[in-house]
């Protein structure tokens, strides 16, 4: 056996995963894997910065020495770290976090979920269109919006910078002269979601983003933000391919 690296049932323990000896316990049951092999070896060592460790199937992420935040970003905050104009940024309700970069942006108009890190790595892959992760929107558009609009949307429409679909477009609530839309799609276009709602003929009243991949808002208030949890952060790492 290897010197080098650290035992797995630490690593687990660290990862707040279980104790040292329920960890045990895990790796004689066979309910952990180490790059993609089932390991029942009490005291194995393993790199916990570049071993792909799971417990049960789920990914357990490296640790590292990174912050990974959602941030419920109010209406009229503007998606930078500092503003020329003195608007609210994104900045301001960080507190005494350190220094984090928003990975892409929401409009000014647009409130809801923003994850910020200071992962560069994770950044890149996660605002890159080719790792398609997906968001999802709730709209307030005006008019009542039909079947046929929302089909419309799913199948694709042309807009000046290419074509674009929504993977998943649901009305949520009919309220007379306007309606609430639920859209999940991977494009990462600017202000994408107001863009097709024009094309469809029912502009957007008010925007909300609710979810990046299986990071979901829930009920995190508006200004407010917590860490990414374990399980978060290893779903996204698997979706990116990290």
């Amino acid at each position: 056996m290897s010197d080098e690296g650290v035992r797995l049932q630490k690593v687990l323990a660290q990862a707040g995963v279980a104790s040292r000896r329920a960890a045990e316990d895990l790796i004689f049951r066979g309910r952990v894997e180490v790059n993609g092999e089932v390991v029942r070896e009490q005291g194995l060592r393993v790199d916990p910065a570049t071993a792909v460790i799971r417990v049960d199937g789920k990914r357990i992420p490296p640790q590292q020495p990174h912050e990974y935040v959602v941030l419920n970003k109010p209406r009229g905050v503007v998606s930078t770290m500092e503003d020329p104009h003195g608007r609210p940024t994104v900045a301001d309700y960080l507190g005494e976090r350190g220094r984090l970069f928003h990975v892409g942006r929401l409009d000014a108009d647009t409130e809801g979920l923003l994850i910020l890190t200071n992962d560069g790595d994770f950044a890149q892959r996660l605002a890159h269109p080719s790792y398609e992760v997906s968001k999802t929107y709730v709209a307030e558009v005006a008019g009542q919006v039909t079947e046929a609009t929302l089909k419309r949307l799913r199948t694709g429409i042309r807009l000046d910078d290419g074509p674009v679909q929504a993977d998943q477009a649901k009305l949520v609530q009919g309220l007379g002269d306007r309606s609430l839309v639920r859209v999940t799609l991977h494009s990462g276009r600017n202000r994408i979601v107001r863009r097709m709602f024009d094309a469809v003929g029912h502009p957007v009243r008010k925007l909300s983003r609710i979810a990046i991949g299986p990071v979901k808002l829930g009920d995190l208030k508006p200004g407010a933000v917590r860490d990414l949890t374990r399980d978060e952060i290893g779903a996204l790492l698997d979706l990116m391919k990290l």
